[in-house]
């Protein structure tokens, strides 16, 4: 077998440097920081690159939803409150941010134990062996009573829990994202798979009832769809649940002749999964809208993400 010879490079065609299209200028660099900054200023100093770049976008876009009254949708899973977010969120909700919050079945566990005795998220490992994994007795006889009594009165299941919340004057009430939404009349709905959720397994459980106040909290969820045109629907940390159901009531509320298509959505989670990816940044925007992809610690991200956009609508001017 003959040797190959390498090939030559004499012939080969360039050109000048300073000619080439780059993406990456010097002045989309990030600014170094200098001691007794603000918010403001930090947020200046981002580089205009990538996620930095994103996130700038969605601030201008999240602030003009604000100043325009337009819909904001937050849907999370139960791990934002466990990392302590519901101050944030609240603080959103008082300042008439959040116009609607979407959760799923863990959502109001870790919030109703929040509110109950200011603690939540039990060790998993230690308990499961002895088969003690959700067996706290308050927590299933508080929510399932409360689903109960909400289908009985034909009200969602977010409605019903935040309601029974606020009446039973928790002593940490004031951090139960469902009490706010009962307070101030925002809608917070609850999207439950069947056997998801340790209340599921208490002997007050009623499936009927979870099902009826589950189906009616969709149906709530999909009005809030149908004005998103214009607004932000934001997925924070559910991987599964609710980026279904988002694109179901979607889905539906196009099928209804409701105008939305032109908005913004956004993932924030640890890593990239195929639902929301698919199900919240992609899909929903190919009609005019805009998705966006900001991967991260939720106790790390969704706060910078706040307090920036706080700023932005305090200074009354767009980073």
């Amino acid at each position: 077998m003959d040797t190959l010879e390498p090939i030559s490079l004499k012939n080969l065609k360039t050109y000048s440097l300073k000619k080439r299209v780059s993406k990456v200028l010097v002045k989309d660099f990030a600014s170094s920081w200098e001691p007794g900054g603000t918010m403001g200023q930090w947020f200046e100093k981002l580089p205009n690159i990538l996620a930095g770049s994103d996130l700038r976008a969605l601030v201008k876009r999240l602030s003009m939803a604000v100043k325009e009254q337009k819909t904001i949708i937050l849907a999370m899973g139960g791990h934002a409150i466990k990392v302590g977010l519901s101050p944030v969120i609240l603080d959103l909700m008082e300042r008439g941010i959040i116009t609607g919050l979407a959760m799923n079945g863990a959502g109001i566990v870790h919030d109703l134990e929040v509110a109950m005795v200011g603690a939540t998220s039990e060790d998993v490992a230690s308990a499961l062996p002895q088969g003690e994994f959700g067996m706290a007795r308050e927590t299933g006889e508080f929510l399932n009573g409360a689903i109960t009594e909400g289908a009985k009165a034909g009200i969602g299941l977010g409605a019903s829990v935040g309601k029974h919340i606020l009446q039973a004057s928790l002593p940490y009430a004031r951090y139960s994202l469902l009490a706010a939404g009962a307070r101030l009349h925002i809608p917070v709905t609850v999207h439950v798979a069947i056997g998801t959720d340790i209340i599921h397994i208490h002997p007050a459980v009623d499936g009927s009832a979870i099902g009826e106040t589950s189906h009616r909290d969709f149906r709530i969820f999909a009005t809030l769809v149908s004005r998103l045109e214009g607004g932000v629907y934001i997925n924070l940390g559910s991987a599964v649940v609710l980026p279904e159901v988002f694109l179901k009531a979607l889905t539906l509320v196009r099928n209804l002749e409701f105008e939305v298509k032109r908005f913004t959505t956004v993932d924030m989670d640890f890593i990239r999964h195929y639902r929301p990816m698919n199900n919240v940044v992609k899909r929903p925007t190919l009609e005019g809208g805009q998705g966006f992809s900001l991967i991260g610690h939720h106790e790390i991200m969704f706060p910078l993400l706040a307090a920036a956009l706080v700023e932005n609508l305090d200074s009354n001017k767009v980073f």
